[in-house]
């Protein structure tokens, strides 16, 4: 529904990733105030590269991580650069930086900083400052106006701050705190285990025989860097069924083998694995994934994270119970993030402004219970609620705000990357096949609109 009313909040954005910053350029564009609290010296969120982990719980096992990135050394993008863009502000090639497709992670931080001056957003944050607190100033009544608490803390001064903003965007992400299988023996077990969230560089696993759980995107970049140093790497994967991409690879690699999934953890360095067949291990790297955590978040029990299931949200954004005031962006996983993210921050701020209204709180938890059912139908884990990989929810959402459609040649350059990934792991980011589409879209207004004098 739309509305013509004009509503000027104070709101509070958290986190100065992707997905702060996007909701912050919005936020603004509708004529709110708006505060970005952001933990780190710089924005970039889980781009922003830390390579100092060795304070951090090698299995993340704390509620709250002092490194925020999980990004490694020679981490490069999964997906092709062009596709990546915030649909007014392409993440084009500029002279003297990383030219590739699909560049390393620091050209990506460059990306943001340039998005981040171009729009003048710096102003609007505090960096080094954690939150702490985000609470109900006052107990919510649906429909009716409420307003939150949030209190911070600067890093250096230790000075304590506390701020009552009309609305509250959660844009912390999703990739720092660790998920960890549960396997016999993994208390027992005295030899070195760590998630791959303080992965960085290969060199510490030299002539080692490292277990690499998890054959993600993370666990087959990290056995592939390992192969040139360690001694064997034995990838544990829940399928032996793996891509043909994947199976080059390890007949490539005397050292490289797949393994089924662990039965047990011994004491005297064994890994059991399934199939009865074992190895005498030196290191676990527990490629596994992340689940969501917000540690400030007091809601009283209305928004609850259940194995990895953020909700009730509509929409993977909004509690019903306490929407519009308090909103979650960035939550929703496997799709192309940027203009997703983009269309969630437009949203929100036209929600905030009253251009736009919600739905009843029955109509919205009505939808939540049918969503949640169809993914039960498709048999889809309740751990993976938001993993979306779908274009077609994308439009939906779209539409939602008047939000444009992706662009078919977005879509086409994102499948052919996958399907090329699929096939050619260890070379589908330098060799590819998708030129026709590429001109496709640098002919297209998300390249053009700008002029060649942005770049």
């Amino acid at each position: 529904m739309v509305s013509d009313r004009n509503l000027s909040k104070n709101v509070c954005v958290i986190g100065a990733g992707p997905s702060g910053l996007v909701a912050a350029r919005e936020l603004r564009k509708e004529g709110h105030n708006v505060v970005v609290l952001e933990q780190n010296h710089d924005v970039g969120g889980q781009w922003l590269y830390e390579p100092k982990v060795e304070h951090e719980d090698p299995l993340g096992k704390t509620n709250v991580q002092s490194v925020h990135s999980s990004i490694y050394a020679s981490l490069r993008l999964t997906s092709p650069r062009e596709i990546m863009g915030f649909t007014d502000f392409p993440f084009a090639v500029k002279k003297g930086r990383d030219s590739r497709r699909f560049p390393g992670h620091r050209e990506l931080l460059l990306y943001l900083k340039d998005f981040c001056e171009y729009f003048g957003l710096r102003e609007m944050i505090r960096f080094n400052t954690k939150v702490e607190y985000v609470g109900m100033l006052n107990y919510p009544e649906f429909g009716k106006d409420l307003r939150w608490i949030v209190k911070s803390k600067e890093k250096e001064s230790e000075m304590g701050v506390e701020e009552v903003f009309d609305a509250v965007v959660v844009a912390t992400g999703h990739y720092s705190q660790p998920r960890l299988p549960n396997i016999k023996g993994m208390d027992e077990w005295r030899r070195k285990q760590m998630h791959s969230h303080i992965y960085r560089v290969p060199n510490p696993f030299q002539d080692e025989v490292v277990v690499v759980i998890g054959n993600s995107l993370s666990g087959q970049d990290i056995g592939m860097e390992l192969v040139d140093v360690a001694k064997e790497i034995h990838l544990s994967a829940k399928s032996l069924d793996v891509s043909e991409g994947l199976s080059k690879v390890i007949s490539k690699h005397n050292n490289l083998h797949l393994r089924p999934q662990i039965d047990s953890l011994h004491e005297d360095g064994r890994v059991l694995f399934e199939d009865g067949t074992s190895v005498v291990a030196d290191t676990i790297i527990y490629c596994t994934g992340y689940s969501y955590s917000f540690p400030f978040l007091d809601t009283k029990g209305i928004v609850v994270v259940d194995d990895d299931r953020v909700g009730p949200l509509y929409e993977h954004t909004f509690p019903p119970s306490l929407a519009p005031s308090l909103s979650f962006i960035g939550v929703p996983r496997k799709l192309i993030g940027f203009p997703f993210f983009e269309s969630q921050a437009k949203w929100i701020a036209k929600l905030l402004s009253g251009k736009r209204t919600l739905p009843s709180w029955d109509e919205m938890m009505q939808s939540i219970k049918e969503f949640y059912r169809s993914r039960e139908v498709a048999g889809i884990p309740k751990h993976n609620t938001h993993d979306i990989a779908n274009f077609e929810y994308c439009d939906k959402y779209a539409d939602y705000i008047g939000f444009p459609h992706l662009e078919e040649w977005r879509k086409e350059l994102c499948l052919s990357a996958l399907r090329n990934a699929d096939i050619n792991l260890d070379t589908y980011r330098d060799s590819y096949d998708d030129s026709e589409m590429l001109q496709e879209a640098y002919q297209s207004s998300h390249f053009t609109h700008l002029g060649p004098e942005a770049f």
